[in-house]
């Protein structure tokens, strides 16, 4: 759940100031090592054995900077942004999604979706729409509040599906786990769960899944594009973790690919807010032409 490391999650972060921060690169930027903020048991993405996928991004780029990796642990929620970068606890977020705006981000180095999880064999595996008539006849399981549960709301599926908390702890809950738990006993018939999670629980479960990429014509959007999180307005360091990015594109890419993540086309991942206030100002544009023309 794009995590925001879910997108959810990331929504509800407390606004960062950044008005005391320099243009070019400030002291606040560590220059003797790399300063990472990340969850401390936040699987497939970060915990404190450094198993995760952003763990393997984050000592690539330490690698390429030539810096050593030192982390500031601190579980993903509300406070988040302004606890670590707002109090100059680090300077990186590894995993940030590219549209919001209570950071700053770099280029995003890979876009993902939400996926429909499945028992192999089932039926569903070829699902690539919630639009989709198979999923009105089965029990389908969805995480609250993510951008799936406004869109089965939408069709009218909620009252039928078994909903998961969004907002635990996760040292000491992992609602997609229990989705696929379900999943596997047969409580559900289908998960649908944030790409990077649903690929790396689906992969480790001892029941053969299907992990099923699914597309929306309509809003909300369920393909993000995932960036680094900065502050607002080191440039330079901007700069530099887009080189990085670029130079070490492969094998950051092979991270990706060892840990599951369903891929899309980068461009392919709309921007979902801005497209929304785009479309909300044409409507506006809309009718104001109509009043002119009474």
């Amino acid at each position: 759940m794009p995590r925001l490391t879910s997108l959810a999650l990331l929504a509800v972060a407390a606004l960062l100031s950044g008005g005391a921060i320099a243009q070019t690169r400030p002291d606040l930027v560590s220059r003797d090592r790399l300063r990472v903020c990340a969850a401390p048991a936040d699987l497939p993405f970060s915990n404190r054995a450094k198993q995760g996928f952003e763990n393997k991004i984050a000592e690539i780029v330490a690698d390429e900077l030539k810096l050593p990796l030192h982390y500031y642990w601190m579980p993903q929620g509300p406070g988040f942004v302004r606890a670590t970068l707002g109090e100059d606890m680090c300077d990186l977020i590894i995993g940030y999604a590219a549209d919001a705006d209570i950071v700053d981000h770099s280029n995003p180095y890979y876009a993902s979706t939400y996926v429909l999880v499945s028992r192999a064999g089932s039926g569903l595996d070829k699902v690539e729409s919630l639009d989709d008539p198979r999923l009105a006849e089965v029990k389908l399981g969805v995480i609250a509040a993510t951008p799936p549960a406004d869109h089965l709301l939408r069709l009218g599926l909620v009252a039928k599906a078994r909903t998961y908390a969004l907002l635990v702890d996760r040292r000491y809950a992992s609602p997609a786990e229990e989705a696929l738990h379900d999943l596997e006993t047969g409580v559900i018939d289908a998960a649908i769960l944030w790409g990077p999670i649903g690929g790396y629980f689906a992969k480790k479960s001892e029941t053969p899944l299907s992990v099923a990429p699914l597309k929306s014509a309509t809003r909300p959007a369920l393909a993000f594009r995932i960036a680094f999180g900065l502050r607002r307005n080191e440039l330079e360091w901007k700069h530099q973790l887009n080189d990085v990015l670029r130079k070490r594109k492969a094998d950051i890419e092979n991270v990706l690919h060892d840990y599951g993540v369903p891929l899309v086309p980068i461009e392919a991942a709309a921007l979902a807010p801005a497209q929304d206030q785009g479309e909300e100002d044409r409507r506006k544009d809309d009718r104001r032409k109509e009043r002119d023309n009474e």
